[in-house]
């Protein structure tokens, strides 16, 4: 159960420092410290204090009590002025500090049971609330802390004031206090960071074929890939624009959306790779990025589930039909744009498989010749003869009408 338990608590009070622009690191960043410091930090001074002073210390306790009354009145000043700067800062400063005059009143780091190592989650706490450069100045604080303890040690009171037992009693409170403390913030941390990576990766692998979303991340360098054997499908709606033009907006976006998330599902299944959709047009490809030998024939089969997909359903209410084409041949595909990038195929074959659409019938899977040759034995085609093609001249067509 990944951090449920307090995972909403801490998401609540972190509202009172969140700001709509900020990203999902740094909303993090302030739920983890506003969560930790009302849950963790002001509880663990209201408890240590109490329980200094019922070991009849009361100066040693008022250290810890006292910072958990300052550190609560700086959560009320971020309720109220919002500034997470200043509370972040000062929270920190007061995690150096106390547990530090804690030791000095002690009388040291052993007659203190080292309670010093709470002045360690400042810096540790400081890379995970803050920037990289901000926690190796609280961790230079933090040494320079160290480092004067060890010079005042031998001004230090030498009799401890607690009893030997007392002494290892705390001693396992101080070491394991601080280290949940600081597993609990990085567990919750890591856990969530890996949320926002799973998001990412999704979101990648939505715009990036796997195998090239794997070489941007892991390389520098430009996509530009040649497959000598691919096979390209375009599918587009019949009358889309006088019926589009009938519609509202949010009417035409949502039966586009219907439509081609069956498409998704269809090639997904098939373990194709859509392009791009382009207005109510419908790329597909197989063969790319991951080759295999039975691109025209799988195009074939996705051509005829696409086709029986739209014969079997309404969408919006709608019956809708397409013109389906498909080409095969060899075909340049890469990464384009640095920002909004896209996975996209050039060639005269993608050319020509845009032509077997646009050249096609309504409600028909048109092919070429290229296509028609590596599937002929395994589909029923027929010839619709030769057609005048944009750009290509006469060309002999076939269409696909099952297996």
């Amino acid at each position: 159960m990944r951090s449920r338990l307090w995972q909403k608590p801490i998401g609540l009070i972190a509202r009172i420092a969140a700001e709509p622009g900020d990203s999902d690191e740094v909303r993090l960043q302030k739920a983890l410290l506003v969560g930790a410091a009302a849950f963790m930090f002001i509880p663990a001074g209201v408890f240590w204090g109490l329980l200094y002073i019922a070991l009849h210390h009361e100066r040693a306790g008022a250290i810890p009590l006292g910072y958990s009354m300052v550190s609560a009145l700086s959560v009320v000043l971020l309720v109220l002025t919002r500034r997470y700067r200043l509370f972040r800062f000062t929270q920190l400063l007061l995690i150096l500090l106390l547990p530090w005059l804690l030791m000095v009143a002690l009388g040291g780091f052993l007659n203190s049971s080292a309670v010093v190592l709470w002045s360690a989650i400042c810096p540790l706490g400081a890379l995970l609330f803050d920037s990289l450069r901000s926690a190796a100045r609280w961790f230079l604080s933090f040494l320079a802390l160290v480092v004067l303890s060890g010079f005042l040690q031998p001004y230090m009171p030498a009799a401890p004031l607690l009893s030997p037992a007392q002494l290892i009693f705390f001693f396992v409170l101080n070491i394991g206090g601080v280290m949940g403390i600081v597993f609990i913030l990085l567990y919750h941390f890591v856990d969530q960071k890996n949320l926002f990576q799973e998001k990412s990766e999704t979101l990648l692998l939505n715009i990036l074929p796997k195998e090239i979303a794997e070489i941007l991340k892991n390389e520098s360098r430009t996509i530009a890939d040649y497959y000598g054997a691919a096979s390209i499908l375009f599918a587009d709606v019949v009358d889309f624009t006088p019926m589009s033009a009938e519609m509202a907006a949010a009417d035409v976006v949502g039966l586009l959306d219907e439509v081609f998330s069956h498409f998704d599902s269809l090639v997904e299944n098939a373990c194709l790779e859509k392009i791009k959709t382009i207005g109510d047009c419908y790329m597909v490809a197989a063969g790319v990025p991951r080759p295999r030998p039975d691109h025209a024939h799988a195009l074939a089969h996705l051509a005829l589930e696409m086709q029986a997909c739209v014969r079997d359903h309404q969408f919006r209410g709608r019956h809708l039909t397409f013109r389906i084409g498909i080409n095969s041949g060899p075909v340049v595909a890469g990464v384009i744009g640095h920002t909004r990038f896209i996975y996209d195929l050039w060639g005269d074959a993608v050319n020509t498989a845009s032509r077997m659409e646009s050249h096609g019938v309504g409600g028909t899977i048109q092919i070429t010749r290229a296509t028609y040759e590596l599937i002929k034995d395994d589909f029923l085609c027929v010839p619709r003869g030769t057609v005048n093609i944009k750009g290509k001249g006469p060309m002999e067509v076939w269409h696909i009408i099952g297996t």
